[in-house]
């Protein structure tokens, strides 16, 4: 890679970077060996990436929490 690609890329990664430390706080989640590619097949199963199942699923959660307080 010539130094100009290479520059060009940091600053596009270092601002990505600015980007998501700005707009997003990060979770780091641990499952047991093997969880992860049956998340990822279900995922895949829903049309989702990893990311936007996981999160699914917890406001699914939380949301049946709230019901389950009203009730």
């Amino acid at each position: 890679m010539n130094p100009l690609d290479e520059k060009k890329r940091n600053a596009s990664t270092k601002a990505k970077e600015k980007y998501n430390a700005a707009n997003y706080d990060q979770v780091k989640l641990m499952v047991k060996k093997g969880d992860r590619e049956r998340i990822d097949r279900e995922a895949a199963l829903h049309g989702m990436s990893r990311n936007a199942f996981i999160l699914a699923a917890i406001e699914e959660k939380i949301e049946r929490a709230k019901k389950e307080q009203e009730e």
